[in-house]
């Protein structure tokens, strides 16, 4: 077996308490909070005792049955979003529920922050869900614009528990919420359960210098706990490095946990990297053992080729053609849902044993 050092040697992150009430501080800039001197004070010395003992989940819970060790203190916060990841795996599973789609809004531009315009992404987006309804669809849609717009909804960056040992990235993420460091309103436990309800997943985004918007990538590299996490904190007693790659070392599963859920994804752009990022998007839903449903489903061109960004819109309004390739994108990823919910279509890998799943 490999040896199980834990290498170290980075630049050292604590900050004095000098410093810490500094940049706390700067968050109540605003004159309103002049007269709350004393009061600000006093939450700076609670914030200060949390960061200088790092109480990153502070209200836990024994893990109890169902878990390797059940006298693990398991945070409150992770135990909640599992529970509806579980709720949400149920009505997925359900025969008697509606087949759901979940569309995502990729694009960060919205009329309620500083472009003061709704995006084209947006408008499509629109178009798919008229679609889904049509069919009989439930059509849940995800709106990464509310991350540039929305007070109180963010998604932390991924810390790459992945690359020290997959046993340490846990099903759902547990990284955040980390009070400790005010790492708080991330919006992935909002986003992991629809994921997990939805029996299909069209993507509608634009490419921003060759890749992903930065709201989307954020989700992307978050949602690497659905694709061979660990659902279980207790086996590695939270985040020990070393109990981790001992448990991969044994020989690890690689659960994928939106295994069989079928794909469309949409690119546009204005002059350049649609191609790029759709074959970027495809290859990361592939493999994570979405199934693809057809070359119609997978779209992306330009709208608007090199004409001023001024005009965008009405480029959009004049162009039927990707109109109606956006329209059967989303066709094509409705029909292959209820083909599936019918027994009609199956992934012709079902059943098959990857020799290296990582």
């Amino acid at each position: 077996m490999a040896d199980l050092d834990i290498r170290k040697g980075m630049p050292t992150v604590t900050l004095t308490k000098d410093e810490f009430e500094r940049r706390f501080r700067d968050r109540f800039r605003d004159p309103a909070f002049s007269n709350l001197s004393d009061s600000l004070q006093t939450l700076i010395d609670a914030a200060w005792d949390g960061y200088h003992h790092s109480r990153k989940s502070p209200l836990t819970r024994k893990a109890g049955p169902g878990f390797s060790d059940p006298d693990y203190e398991i945070a409150l916060d992770w135990l909640a979003a599992r529970d509806e990841i579980h709720k949400a795996q149920s009505r997925h599973d359900d025969p008697n529920e509606t087949p759901r789609v979940l569309i995502i809004n990729g694009s960060p531009r919205s009329e309620h922050t500083c472009p003061g315009e709704m995006s084209k992404t947006w408008r499509m987006v629109e178009w798919a869900v008229a679609v889904f309804r049509d069919m009989k669809l439930a059509a849940d849609v995800l709106d990464l614009s509310r991350l540039t717009s929305e007070f109180g909804k963010t998604i932390h960056p991924c810390k790459a528990c992945v690359s020290t040992s997959m046993a340490l990235c846990h099903w759902p993420c547990s990284c955040y919420p980390n009070y400790s460091l005010g790492q708080t309103d991330d919006m992935m436990n909002e986003i992991y359960p629809l994921w997990i309800a939805a029996h299909g997943v069209m993507i509608v985004t634009p490419v921003h210098w060759y890749q992903a918007p930065t709201v989307l990538k954020a989700m992307i590299d978050r949602l690497v706990c659905a694709d061979g996490g660990n659902p279980d904190p207790s086996s590695t007693h939270g985040k020990r490095a070393a109990e981790a790659k001992a448990l991969e070392l044994r020989g690890w599963p690689y659960p994928r946990h939106l295994a069989g859920r079928h794909f469309s994804v949409v690119v546009h752009g204005d002059s350049a990297g649609a191609e790029t990022l759709r074959r970027s998007l495809t290859d990361w839903l592939t493999d994570m053992s979405l199934i693809g449903v057809s070359r119609t489903a997978e779209l992306d061109g330009y709208v608007g080729y090199m004409e001023p960004y001024a005009t965008s819109h009405q480029d959009l309004d004049e162009d039927k053609a990707f109109r109606e390739e956006v329209l059967n994108a989303a066709h094509a990823l409705g029909n292959a849902v209820l083909l599936h919910r019918a027994g009609r279509y199956q992934s012709p890998s079902a059943g098959l044993i990857d020799p290296e799943p990582k």
